[in-house]
């Protein structure tokens, strides 16, 4: 079966980007057939990153979007991660409702996950709410608690959807915080994090055990991606 990771949130700046990144590669560590689609025109980063594995669609296109289901059905264990830019979750919205994509999927046999990436603001809990009324249980649903965007998540607990996600069979990860300098370095060096861990003789590098550091965060990153069946 094919996988379709909508990486969404809605908001900029809680980690969307970071996350799709760590999808796509741990993907290619595991062997696994991926294609990954950009949608920010002014800083796509999967494209800068991993070129080799994405290619851009335009939200603002039916059409556009359609690439994202039929790459899907290439292959029966192709993953498919789209990371979603800020503001676009409208027109995704309509291209989903548009095309009944939950009932297309399901009878080609391809699994759609909305990952909704938190960080610990107000924001993004009322977003986790709007996305549950708007889809309910049409699509499965991984919730990102994103300690490196904020380590204390008390309105998502306090607020109740964390149990109504639950019972909508939602999975839950927490991205473990990681030193910003390590993440500016391997931003700067604009090389995927494979790249990163294994720099070209005589180019730039992180350095001995900044690697290792970078190397156990993504190891326990791969971990809860895969406890969530991921």
């Amino acid at each position: 079966m094919g996988r379709i990771h909508l990486i969404g949130g809605e908001k900029g700046g809680v980690g969307k980007s970071l996350v799709a990144r760590l999808l796509v590669q741990k993907f290619i560590d595991r062997n696994r057939p991926v294609q990954a689609f950009d949608t920010d025109r002014s800083h796509p980063s999967l494209l800068r990153y991993y070129g080799d594995f994405s290619s851009f669609v335009d939200t603002g296109s039916a059409e556009s979007l359609d690439r994202i289901l039929e790459s899907a059905c290439e292959s029966s264990d192709r993953e498919v991660v789209v990371d979603l830019a800020a503001q676009t979750t409208p027109a995704m919205a309509r291209w989903i409702e548009d095309s009944q994509l939950a009932e297309a999927a399901g009878e080609l046999e391809v699994e759609i996950l909305w990952w909704h990436v938190m960080d610990a603001g107000r924001d993004a809990v009322e977003l986790l709410r709007a996305h549950m009324d708007r889809f309910g249980s049409t699509m499965g649903i991984v919730v990102v608690l994103n300690e490196v965007r904020g380590e204390r998540f008390d309105l998502l607990d306090e607020s109740g959807l964390k149990a109504r996600a639950a019972e909508l069979g939602a999975r839950f990860v927490k991205l473990r915080r990681i030193q910003d300098e390590s993440l500016r370095r391997i931003d700067a060096l604009g090389a995927s994090f494979w790249a990163a861990m294994n720099p070209v003789e005589g180019g730039p590098s992180l350095g001995l055990l900044e690697r290792r550091r970078v190397r156990s965060w993504l190891e326990r990153s791969f971990a809860e991606f895969e406890q969530a069946g991921i």
